[in-house]
């Protein structure tokens, strides 16, 4: 027993990395943690920092425990100390779980500390970025400048001169809380490479969501932690954060997120599917899915059998090469939002005897698609001679208007044989003959539906009228009135909020891997975007967070000026529209195939963003689909990762933070997913194999149990 015993002490010592380096016998009974975890750069200034903290706190009647292990942050452990401190930590070092409870700690009236790189921390964690006060954006070499402290009136600088020099790491910041209170500015004319101007802080605090935060820029140094005016500051920070020492955790606003083994994968049919598209939930339960081949497939909920509920006759191959795979063929289906009494359902698919994408309406009629019933509602233009990018995704909002997404139907491959050529950037080559390799004709130009995310309001006759608030006027010379977003390449799922109508969809970006800044433009990036109104967002002249390409000559090889988010302009001979376009719209989620400094939740590798739906729980009384957690939340998920995510938005629906959901769960190749009228998420998986019956295709149901 007493073996058993010292092992567990060892290995609660590891743990919480308490043993050595935990302080006792305070008479006040304060108690903070130092936090050092770092997931990029390593200051080698960390342990200089442990030490003299722990210093700070002997001479001035606090504890002060040390760790950089994440999973000391527990709702009990952080019970224990009166304020945290972030000592230069780097990257993203907390999970989801562990976001909660500091959250929480805060909310219950805990103390917070940033030193230095705090601000390099957690940047798609936007409740940690207020509460730091801003993120890092950039940094010149070391060198001396002179600090101008403008309120003495604190803890932190009530021993400092009016000007203080010093030798130390200088950050330019971003995304700045412009609620906090600033205590002392950098005097950018003292030293090279400010670039925020006359208003450049370095240290501040502010009360926030329940608790006190300060932060302090100074730190890089070794030399920083013998520094007595510096060492003075840093310990009115932290006597700032402790305050009373009272926290109150009746107060907290955040919930603990829920077990992932809470949540069942019930397989409804495994195997069965060739190549699954998108998929429609009845209000009976009965699920209708499309394959890209043009078999239409239902799910009966009461037998649970899959049948055939009919097939179209659909282009699928190019016409090239009849060997070869198209992307168009049967892409989307959505159920009318009165299906339970007119039966109806609209299908986007690509007939084989016109090159044309159609949206039609159908009936289903005891469990099979009426091809006979079909209206026409909708159809545009689509070349065939080489693939790609369809889009096809069909969803209604809670205004009763439907929304389409379309791909900009172009191809993201080389031109054969030509000595210059995309090399995975921006196809924008308006030679005669290669008009296929220039998505300035379809994605950016605004008298075509491809490219775009359609917003129409669809009449009982089967015809169309247009909404209000679409991109431009009906009558406007040179557009569609359709069109409610443009510049998308291949938005391939999109979702509409119930409540307050906005669109998300995942936009597939292009393949480039690197930069290249001074002859094409930015690498590669998916983009997972909101459409709040109606807008214009930037393919294939912008990527990413609007990184501009450049204007580039396919004769000779020369680069031109980058666009202008602000001004775009479409002066391709290709382009039927207008030529001055809206300014760009910003995305909302971005990623390439590395590491996302921004969304770093997103992980790494293959990319085909999909948006899925915002889950409300009121709108599924006594339900149990979902927990009331996720209320509010969206879901978005990653074909090629594999990966679901579940996304927090602000109260405006700016995006909040990112976290994994059903996470160790394994999916293959998600390619739809929808709430049905039961609560449930639903999922449709495409199988690991491309152009394929895949033995791991699936349809599932995700159950939830307390």
């Amino acid at each position: 027993m007493k073996k058993k015993f010292i092992l567990f002490s060892i290995l609660s010592c590891i743990l919480f990395s308490a043993c050595k380096d935990e302080a006792t016998g305070s008479k006040s009974g304060k108690r903070i943690l130092v936090f050092s975890k770092t997931n990029g750069f390593h200051h080698s200034s960390i342990p200089n920092g442990k030490t003299a903290i722990q210093k700070l706190g002997k001479e001035n009647d606090f504890d002060v425990d040390v760790t950089e292990d994440s999973l000391a942050f527990t709702e009990d452990n952080l019970k224990k100390y009166a304020a945290i401190v972030f000592l230069n930590t780097t990257g993203n070092i907390l999970g989801y779980k562990q976001e909660a409870a500091f959250e929480r700690f805060i909310q219950a009236g805990g103390g917070f500390v940033g030193i230095h790189s705090a601000t390099d921390t957690e940047y798609d964690w936007t409740w940690y970025v207020k509460l730091v006060g801003g993120s890092f954006d950039s940094h010149p070499k070391q060198q001396n400048a002179k600090i101008i402290v403008v309120d003495k009136s604190h803890l932190s600088t009530a021993h400092l001169p009016d000007t203080w020099e010093r030798f130390d790491e200088w950050y330019n910041f971003k995304n700045l809380n412009k609620d906090v209170h600033v205590l002392a500015k950098i005097d950018e004319k003292s030293y090279e490479g400010g670039k925020m101007g006359d208003d450049h802080p370095m240290a501040w605090y502010h009360d926030y969501d329940g608790g006190r935060a300060f932060y302090t820029e100074f730190g890089h140094t070794e030399e920083s932690y013998v520094d007595s005016n510096y060492l003075k500051h840093i310990l009115g920070g932290i006597q700032y954060a402790i305050g009373e020492n009272k926290k109150d955790y009746s107060k907290v606003k955040t919930q603990f997120p829920p077990d992932p083994k809470s949540f069942t994968k019930t397989q409804l049919s495994v195997g069965e599917f060739f190549e699954p598209t998108e998929m429609t939930i009845l209000p009976n339960l009965d699920v209708l899915i499309v394959q890209r081949r043009g078999d239409i497939a239902i799910y009966k909920n009461d037998t649970k059998q899959l049948k055939s509920a009919g097939k179209l006759d659909v282009y699928w191959k190019t016409k090239i090469d009849s060997t070869v795979n198209a992307e168009e063929g049967l892409l989307g289906i959505c159920k009318d939002p009165n299906f339970a009494k007119n039966n109806w359902v609209y299908i986007f698919y690509s007939p084989i005897d016109t090159s044309v994408n159609r949206l039609s309406r159908f009936t289903l009629k005891d469990d099979k698609i009426d091809l006979s019933s079909e209206k026409i509602v909708l159809q545009f233009y689509s070349q065939r001679e080489i693939c790609c990018h369809t889009g096809g995704s069909v969803a209604f909002g809670g205004d009763g208007n439907l929304y389409l997404s379309t791909g900009d139907n172009s191809t993201p491959f080389d031109a054969p044989k030509q000595p210059i050529a995309n090399h995975g950037f921006a196809p924008l080559d308006n030679r005669k003959g290669f008009e296929q390799y220039d998505a300035r004709r379809s994605a950016s130009n605004s008298n075509d539906l491809r490219g775009k995310i359609i917003r129409i309001k669809v009449n009982e006759d089967g015809t169309y009228s247009i909404p209000d608030g679409n991109l431009f006027a009906k009558g406007q010379a040179q557009t569609r009135p359709e069109i409610y977003a443009m510049g998308t390449r291949n938005a391939y799922r999109l979702s509409v909020d119930p409540k307050n109508n906005y669109v998300y969809w995942g936009d597939v970006g292009p393949d480039s891997d690197k930069d290249s800044l001074d002859t094409r433009g930015s690498k590669g990036y998916d983009e997972l975007n909101q459409a709040r109104k109606a807008g214009y967002f930037g393919w294939p002249l912008f990527i990413g967070k609007n990184y501009p390409y450049r204007s580039y000559d396919y004769y000779t090889g020369k680069s031109g000026p980058s666009f202008d988010p602000a001004k775009p302009i479409n002066d391709s001979k290709n382009n039927t529209g207008i030529k001055e376009l809206p300014a760009v719209s910003p995305p909302f989620i971005w990623y390439p195939y590395g590491i996302s400094p921004d969304f770093p939740q997103m992980g790494t590798g293959g990319r085909t963003a999909m948006a899925g739906p915002v889950y409300y729980s009121d709108l599924y009384p006594g339900k149990n689909g979902l927990p009331d957690y996720y209320n509010g939340k969206l879901f978005i998920y990653e074909w090629m990762r594999n990966i679901i995510r579940a996304v927090s938005l602000q109260p405006n629906g700016d995006f909040y933070k990112m976290e994994p959901f059903m996470e160790g769960t394994k999916f293959a190749a998600p390619v739809d997913m929808e709430l049905g009228p039961d609560g449930h998420l639903y999922i449709l998986e495409y199988g690991l194999g491309w152009f394929s019956k895949n033995k791991d295709s699936e349809l599932s149901r995700i159950d939830y149990k307390e």
